[in-house]
């Protein structure tokens, strides 16, 4: 693997190479990881060294071919005001999560990043990752699209019922799209090789392709045009109808989950980086080892350019499962 984040980077550039990439741009963390490193899953949110060693280990125990930080979806929610749930009482994988809510949209956004949050906590981990194992893998950071960032501000039951005012909600879309325009260079900054934009939030099984392309595409398609390649567009759930559409954000990579066919999205997409779409739960997780070998070989039958899981890593994913997503594609064709 010593040349894996060559690899990982020339795959999101575009290039051929001879072999398909286990990576990801979403948490990746794992329980064996974790106890190898001795960081506590809950401990790991809000100190920049945790974050770092926790993003690390999974690479350090398997070989994934990344390191991505944060953990969590709260990060730039947090920094415009909300308050979050750390669960630190908890001993189990349970992500941090906005419980309150605003009432109305920020009266100010944050001019200076440094000082915003877990922002400058999470550019911290990302220094650290690339002074640690930044020449082994490539390091990454996610951040939400505009429409998933305004979920968690104010919660789904408001901002769903607030599409009924398309203009006001169109402002304040484009206000967090430039925000996180300026998270996402913050990150790069920081020592991110490439950045993740998850508009898991706004998804067209969950609102429909038309208003997909009302609410979300035109405010995510303004912060990919500002970000600095590589960079990913990742969505979530049935994607089908809207396969054109999310190629148009311009993003140089497309990340899918099980949901979308993929083999079609290819037909469709004959020159588009695809990766994905191995089910994080049914087939990682809850599968046997053989079939999470059998997903590999489709996915990369049907075309894609890297093997990712469709979402976070189920951190209990079992080992004989890991170790066969991270070795079938050695012998997977390209």
């Amino acid at each position: 693997m010593s040349h894996s984040r060559d690899d990982t980077l020339a795959i999101l550039r575009g290039e051929s190479i001879a072999r398909l990439p286990v990576f990801s741009g979403l948490p990746s963390l794992t329980d064996a990881g974790l106890r190898a490193v001795g960081v506590r899953y809950n401990d790991a949110h809000t100190d920049a060294a945790k974050m770092a060693m926790a993003a690390a280990s999974t690479f350090e125990v398997c070989g994934f071919e990344s390191a991505v930080v944060p953990f969590d979806l709260c990060v730039e929610a947090e920094a415009l005001g909300g308050h979050v749930d750390f669960q630190t009482d908890l001993d189990i994988f349970m992500p941090p999560v906005v419980d309150g809510p605003l009432s109305e949209f920020p009266r100010t956004i944050p001019g200076d990043l440094a000082r915003a949050g877990r922002i400058p906590l999470v550019a911290d981990a990302l220094r650290r990752l690339r002074a640690g194992v930044g020449r082994e893998i490539a390091i990454g950071a996610w951040m939400p699209g505009p429409f998933t960032l305004a979920w968690q501000l104010f919660g789904a039951d408001a901002w769903l019922s607030a599409l009924q005012e398309p203009e006001r909600v169109a402002r304040w879309l484009e206000l967090l799209a430039e925000f996180l325009a300026r998270v996402g260079a913050f990150y790069r900054d920081a020592g991110a090789d490439f950045l993740t934009v998850h508009e898991m939030g706004g998804s067209p099984q969950v609102l429909g392709p038309e208003k997909f392309r009302m609410f979300v595409k035109p405010n995510l398609a303004r912060v990919v045009a500002q970000l600095a390649s590589p960079k990913v567009l990742s969505i979530c759930g049935d994607t089908n109808a809207i396969v054109y559409d999310l190629a148009e954000c311009g993003a140089d990579a497309l990340h899918v989950d099980q949901r979308n066919d993929i083999a079609r999205t290819r037909r469709l997409l004959p020159r588009a980086i695809l990766l994905g779409n191995l089910d994080p739960v049914g087939t990682l997780s809850r599968g046997s080892a053989d079939a999470v070998t059998e997903a590999v070989r489709r996915a990369a039958q049907a075309g894609v350019n890297a093997i990712w899981p469709g979402c976070d890593l189920v951190p209990a994913i079992p080992a004989a499962n890991l170790h066969a997503l991270m070795t079938t594609m050695r012998s997977s064709p390209t």
